[in-house]
């Protein structure tokens, strides 16, 4: 690809899941990008696919940017239509929408689409194979709006995580102010990844394909792109960096390794989901920072 491009596209950018922890941050890095539109809810119910077209067809934006899902990975064993309806219906629906309207969409995906049975991490060429419903259901989703014949970037992440929220590290900064001991898991190992670095290095990628009035992507470059934090850690380790990196002591163990047996949860989890981002780096050159020194930065940035 050429340089970073300067242009704005006159059409506006809609973005849906505005609200979330990755929302929250394309609101702000999208901004240079263009004029913003975050409808609510009761606009645009991820349950009711007529009303995604409605927006999307009301709106035509240069891109339509796919932040919203049913996250819950247990909610989503427990109620498999809602995570079908969420995750799957309706971005294949928004795909469809923004093809109608020569729009791009960026759609967010994860990194539960592996089983787990990976030692290094997964890039865009393997093959996935999910072991739950939010998995099967996201894999569905992304397989829809590849099906749209819309141009389309298909952004994989893992283990998102934010100061605020219900996310583990927002959770955990929660807990360890409380100084009482924490059981946190060993066993499973992913990417952690900054929301903010999520969102900046989506916007990078956007910036590289703005024409004046909308986005315009070459064919090669449509398709599944890795955007995770660099290097690999298990939850227990992350736990480890925040008590290092807020130089949190007691008398009794703050964080108690534990299994991922131990929790009983609903669904299954892949042991090990942590992501390459080959090919973000080799088209358009984004590379995230590794995930200890993302850590420490939005820590710093927090008032402790």
């Amino acid at each position: 690809m050429n340089e970073a491009s300067q242009e704005r596209p006159s059409r506006p950018l809609l973005l849906f899941g505005g609200t979330g922890q990755v929302g929250r941050q394309l609101l702000r890095a999208l901004a240079p990008l263009g004029a913003v539109v975050a409808p609510s809810r009761a606009d645009a119910d991820l349950t009711k696919p007529d009303t995604l077209r409605a927006v999307i067809h009301r709106v035509r934006p240069a891109a339509v940017v796919n932040a919203a899902a049913l996250t819950n990975v247990d909610r989503a064993e427990r109620e498999p239509d809602l995570a079908r309806a969420v995750n799957d219906v309706a971005p294949t629906v928004m795909a469809e929408a923004s093809r109608d309207v020569g729009a791009l969409i960026v759609h967010y995906s994860t990194d539960y689409v592996f089983d787990g049975a990976a030692s290094t991490p997964y890039d865009e060429h393997a093959e996935p194979n999910p072991i739950n419903v939010y998995g099967a259901t996201k894999l569905a989703g992304e397989r829809g709006v590849a099906a749209s014949d819309a141009p389309h970037f298909i952004i994989r992440t893992s283990w998102v995580y934010s100061a605020e929220g219900n996310g583990f590290v927002a959770t955990l900064l929660r807990q360890l102010n409380e100084s009482r001991p924490v059981r946190v898991v060993t066993d499973q190992v992913g990417s952690p990844t900054w929301s903010q670095s999520l969102a900046d290095s989506t916007a990078g990628i956007l910036r590289t394909v703005a024409t004046p009035t909308d986005f315009r992507v070459p064919r090669d470059d449509w398709g599944v792109y890795h955007l995770g934090g660099s290097g690999e850690a298990s939850r227990f380790e992350i736990a480890q960096e925040v008590i290092s990196a807020r130089a949190i002591s007691a008398s009794a163990p703050v964080v108690i390794p534990t299994s991922a047996a131990e929790f009983n949860a609903v669904a299954p989890r892949p042991a090990y989901s942590a992501l390459f981002n080959r090919r973000a780096a080799e088209r358009f050159g984004i590379r995230l920072d590794n995930w200890r020194v993302e850590l420490r930065r939005m820590l710093a940035s927090q008032p402790t």
